[in-house]
C-alpha cells in the first residue's frame, strides 16, 4: 500500500539538485495517488489496484547511473546509432557515421518552476526522475539511418519505480527515426515514462516503440508533441511485453499543414492488461491526423482504447480519422473502446470508428478445405488482420524487423 509518511530524507539521499522542488511534486503525489477507476480517464484500468496486486510493496528512490551494458540486446538487423539506458538513465552511446555532428545527447539536470501537474504520475516522474535525457536534432540534418534507444533494466536495491524523462527537440527542416526497444526482464517494477517531443517546422520525426518480450512489469508512458508548420510525426506502438501497459499520447498540431499518424497494435493474452489513449488536438488550419489501433486479446486478457480528436474553431479543412478493432480470440477476453469527436470548425473531415469481433469461422473452415492445419489457418489471419497497421511504417529497416520478429 501507498504510505504517506515516506521517509523524504531517505528517498532523495543519493540527490543534490533542487530536493525542494523534487518534495514539492512527491508530496502532491502522494496527496492524489496513483490513478484509479474514480479517474474518468482511467475507467478502464485502475492502475492502484493493479499496481498493489503485482508490486505487493513500493521503493521509492533515485537510481544512481549503472553503465553496465547488456551488448546482447543490441540489434544487428541494419546500421544504426545506439543509445543505451538503464533503470531510465543513460549509460551509452554509440553514434553511427551517418549522424555524427548531425544530433546532440545530453544528460541534464532537471529544471523546476513553480508548475504542479494534474497527472498525478507526471508529478511523481518529476520528483524521482535522476536527469532529463535531452536529444537535439540540429537544424537543417537528415539521418538517414535509425537511432536505436534500448530501454533495459538493471537488478538494483533502491526503487522498483523506474523513472524516465527524456525531450527531443527537431531543429527545422530536420528529420529522425527513433526506434525504442524494451528489455524488462526484472520483475516486479513500474516503468513511468514521460517524453516531450518539438516538431519544428518542416521537420520530419518517425517513433516507434516496441514492447516484446515477456515480463511482469507494469509500464505507463505519457507522450506530449507539439508539431509546428508542414511538421510531420509518424508513431507506431507494438503493445505486446509487460504484464500492465497505457500508452497515452497528446498531440498539438499548432500551425498549417501539420500532419500526425498514430498507429499501434495490442496484441495480448495470459490475463494481460494494454491500453492505448490518445488525443489529438488540431489548431490550426489544413491539419491532418490518421490513427489506426488494432488489438488481439487471447486468454483472459484485456484491453482498452479512448481516442479524442479536437477541432478549434479555427482548425478549418481539417483531417482527422479514427479507427480501432479488436480481435477477440475467447469468451473472456475484454475490449472497451472510447472514441470521441469534439469539433468546433465547420469545414472538416472527421470521422471515428471501433468495432471488435471474433474469427471468421467461414475463414477457417475455407482454409482447412485446402489443406491447413486449424492453428496455422488461425496464424494466418490474426497476421492479416494485424498486417495492414505494419505496413504503415514508412522506415523499411524498421518495417522488416518488426515483420521478422512477429515472424510475419
Amino acid at each position: 500500500m501507498l504510505k504517506e509518511n515516506q521517509d523524504l530524507k531517505k528517498i532523495f539521499s543519493n540527490i543534490t539538485d533542487n530536493i525542494s522542488a523534487r518534495e514539492k511534486h512527491f508530496n502532491q503525489f502522494l496527496e492524489d495517488g496513483f490513478p484509479s477507476k474514480r479517474i474518468e480517464d482511467w475507467k478502464f484500468s485502475d492502475l492502484n489496484s493493479i499496481l498493489d496486486k503485482n508490486l505487493k510493496n513500493y521503493k521509492f528512490g533515485i537510481n544512481s547511473p549503472n553503465k553496465n551494458i547488456n551488448k546482447k540486446f543490441f540489434l544487428e538487423d541494419f546500421d544504426h546509432s545506439k543509445i543505451f539506458l538503464t533503470n531510465g538513465d543513460f549509460s551509452y552511446l554509440d553514434i553511427h557515421e551517418d549522424g555524427k555532428n548531425k544530433f546532440d545527447v545530453i544528460s541534464e539536470n532537471l529544471l523546476f518552476d513553480e508548475k504542479i501537474f494534474h497527472n498525478s504520475l507526471n508529478n511523481l516522474n518529476k520528483a524521482l526522475s535522476n536527469k532529463l535525457i535531452k536529444i537535439k536534432v540540429l537544424e537543417g540534418k537528415t539521418l538517414e539511418n535509425p537511432i536505436i534507444i534500448y530501454h533495459d533494466n538493471a537488478p538494483n536495491n533502491i526503487t522498483n519505480i523506474i523513472n524516465l524523462r527524456s525531450k527531443i527537440i527537431l531543429e527545422k527542416n530536420s528529420s529522425i527515426t527513433i526506434l525504442n526497444l524494451f528489455h524488462n526482464k526484472i520483475k516486479d517494477n513500474f516503468i513511468n515514462l514521460h517524453l516531450d517531443f518539438d516538431i519544428k517546422e518542416n521537420s520530419n520525426f518517425k517513433n516507434y516503440i516496441i514492447d516484446l518480450d515477456n515480463n511482469d512489469n507494469c509500464k505507463y508512458s505519457f507522450t506530449n508533441i507539439n508539431i509546428a508548420k508542414n511538421g510531420y510525426y509518424e508513431n507506431f506502438i507494438y503493445s505486446a511485453g509487460s504484464k500492465y501497459s497505457r500508452n497515452e499520447i497528446n498531440c498539438n498540431l499548432n500551425e498549417n499543414y501539420s500532419s500526425a499518424f498514430i498507429n499501434g497494435i495490442i496484441n495480448i493474452n495470459d490475463n494481460k492488461h494494454h491500453e492505448i489513449k490518445t488525443n489529438i488536438n488540431h489548431l490550426s488550419e489544413n491539419t491532418k491526423s490518421h490513427q489506426l489501433i488494432k488489438s488481439v486479446l487471447n486468454n483472459q486478457s484485456n484491453a482498452a482504447y479512448q481516442g479524442k480528436i479536437f477541432v478549434e474553431k479555427e482548425a478549418q479543412k481539417t483531417d482527422g480519422y479514427q479507427l480501432s478493432r479488436a480481435l477477440l480470440l475467447d469468451q473472456n477476453t475484454e475490449f472497451n473502446a472510447k472514441p470521441e469527436l469534439e469539433i468546433y470548425a465547420d469545414d472538416v473531415k472527421c470521422s471515428h470508428g471501433s468495432t471488435s469481433g471474433n474469427l471468421d469461422q467461414n475463414a477457417i473452415f475455407y482454409l482447412m478445405s485446402r489443406g491447413i492445419g486449424y492453428l496455422e489457418a488461425k496464424k494466418l489471419l490474426i497476421d492479416g488482420f494485424i498486417n495492414d497497421v505494419i505496413e504503415k511504417i514508412t522506415n523499411k529497416e524498421v518495417k522488416n524487423y518488426i515483420k521478422g520478429a512477429l515472424k510475419l
